[in-house]
């Protein structure tokens, strides 16, 4: 009996034995399936992050599926309310890039100091900046540019029949320009030598505006902006264009090479597909040079 009992007792030892390394195996397989998951949901976490405010081409953006646009309105034709809207040539540009990314554009109106100075990109504001924006070596210290996409040279604005064409005839004048620009460079560079003193505006109706109620007697501005408005205003005329070189880009935070990258190539495709032009003709009313 007692040697029954000792089986017994052997067996059901066993039994427990067997038991706790059951539970063992099955509590080491738990354990062993805690960093997995703990792995699989930090990856969907960041698959999450990472495609959230992302295009199609997986680009991160500030705002999910938009290209989100830094502008400084009114600089017509390139970026101008019209009938609650913003339109222009920059505007529909843009367009056009954010359709080949799979997106759509969102328009932030800001002041063209935050823009040029690159506050506005490296902050996260926007993705891109386009508002007929000259590439300069200051601004590519600030931001980087795309590819150029538009020449521009800088004119003089004056009323009509001013008998006012050269620097040299603004001696003892008033020279009107638009804060942060490449005119208010330009103008400020032949000041001195010329004898004419510099007024500052915030936009480029405020300048024009000026010229018109004599505040200042002449203004010196981009070519196109200023050809745009004299069309439909008989009372001023350009006078002169001074060849400086200006060329357009588009401005994207420093270092977003993905985001450069992706600008260069709708520009490029752009160009070669004819959309380009075509809306260079509807804006400008003649064919790029």
């Amino acid at each position: 009996m007692n040697g029954f009992l000792r089986m017994a007792g052997s067996q059901h030892l066993d039994s427990r034995r067997g038991g706790d390394t059951v539970a063992r195996r099955r509590t080491l397989r738990a354990v062993a399936l805690v960093p997995a998951l703990a792995l699989l949901t930090a990856m969907a976490g960041c698959a999450e992050s990472t495609t959230s405010g992302s295009s199609g081409d997986g680009l991160a953006l500030t705002n999910p599926g938009k290209l989100t646009t830094c502008t400084h309105t009114d600089y017509a034709p390139f970026q101008f309310h019209k009938n609650g809207e913003i339109v222009g040539f920059d505007v529909e540009l843009v367009d056009l890039i954010a359709e080949d990314l799979g997106v759509e554009q969102k328009i932030v109106d800001t002041p063209f100091s935050g823009i040029q100075s690159g506050v506005a990109l490296n902050s996260g504001q926007c993705d891109v900046a386009a508002a007929a924006m000259s590439i300069t070596p200051t601004r590519e210290e600030n931001f980087d540019f795309s590819d150029p996409y538009f020449e521009a040279t800088q004119a003089l604005l004056t009323p009509k029949d001013s008998g006012m064409t050269q620097l040299s005839d603004l001696r003892g004048k008033k020279v009107g320009v638009q804060l942060a620009t490449t005119g208010e460079k330009f103008a400020r560079k032949h000041a001195e030598k010329n004898g004419y003193t510099v007024v500052q505006f915030e936009n480029l109706p405020l300048m024009i505006k000026a010229v018109e109620t004599n505040r200042v007697d002449v203004a010196i501005n981009d070519n196109s902006v200023l050809a745009y408005y004299t069309k439909n205003n008989p009372g001023v005329e350009i006078t002169n264009e001074f060849t400086t070189g200006d060329k357009y880009g588009i401005g994207v935070a420093t270092s977003d090479d993905a985001l450069l990258k992706k600008v260069n190539e709708s520009l490029s495709r752009l160009k070669e597909s004819g959309q380009y032009d075509k809306i260079y003709r509807k804006w400008f009313g003649k064919q790029p040079e």
